[in-house]
């Protein structure tokens, strides 16, 4: 993989992550149009960077909030930061889980399986138009709500099914107040992701030898520069209840990438 591929597919992990349109999946149409030939450990490599990538411009958009919640959570009391650090933490045992028990039959999904994408990238249309339909609300996101949020993170682990799309779906569904669920749905990924990239590190998943430094550093940049723009525009079309264009927009994608998996 060359620079200019990497710094192409970096725009899109940093774009897709917060836009609900699922990152993995056009990570991987993007692979094949690029015609990336990496195996899939390698492309797995390149996948979770972009995704540490994007963690960390979650972590500068809600910096405010992040040092507030830790203020909150050291108080060592019972109060909104630490209920909201529990929740996180809830919402966290369902991918956790998958990705402890499933993380092989994960990883073979990242082979290219373009068919499989598109299939998941309508589920995703689906979820969107349904959301978009939903009256906004002033509710928090309980600790019931924290879990099923979770698991709809755990399916979203699926290349096509938008992560962000997924939590965000379904937090507006079970009536909760469409801004919170959006600061809620890119705050509870975060810890899984450096929680992902410390295992593979302490277990030797990741391999750096024979790889072009360069071209993971500029991805790496590239992604990390998408993001901020993107998080902070979908923030602001999460509270326009602008989901419905992406709802359209995932459905066509989708459809694409069926026919061009069919075609080829």
């Amino acid at each position: 993989m060359d620079i200019l591929d990497s710094i192409i597919l970096g725009i899109i992990q940093g774009l897709t992550e917060f836009l609900p349109v699922s990152s993995s999946g056009h990570l991987e149409i993007g692979k094949a149009i690029l015609g990336d030939t990496s195996i899939p450990e390698e492309s797995l490599l390149f996948t979770v960077i972009l995704h540490f990538a994007t963690a960390l411009s979650t972590i500068v958009i809600f910096r405010k909030d992040i040092l507030e919640i830790i203020k909150g959570f050291l108080s060592f009391k019972w109060n909104d930061d630490t209920k909201f650090v529990t929740k996180i933490v809830i919402s966290m045992i369902p991918a956790a889980l998958v990705g402890l028990f499933f993380e092989e039959q994960l990883e073979q999904l990242f082979g290219g399986n373009i068919l499989l994408v598109g299939c998941m990238l309508i589920v995703t249309a689906v979820l969107l138009f349904f959301a978009d339909k939903a009256k906004n609300t002033n509710k928090n996101v309980s600790f019931k709500n924290a879990f099923i949020i979770g698991v709809s993170q755990a399916i979203a682990m699926l290349p096509g099914i938008s992560r962000s799309g997924a939590t965000i779906s379904t937090s507006v569904l079970l009536g909760n107040d469409k801004t919170k669920a959006a600061r809620f749905s890119f705050l509870m990924v975060v810890p899984l992701i450096f929680g992902k990239i410390a295992k593979d590190i302490l277990g030797g998943d990741l391999n750096f030898e024979n790889q072009n430094i360069t071209a993971l550093s500029a991805g790496f940049i590239a992604a990390f520069v998408a993001g901020l723009f993107a998080c902070t525009w979908m923030i602001s079309l999460v509270k326009k209840s602008k989901l419905s264009y992406f709802a359209i927009y995932c459905a066509i994608v989708g459809v694409i990438a069926i026919s061009f998996s069919i075609l080829n």
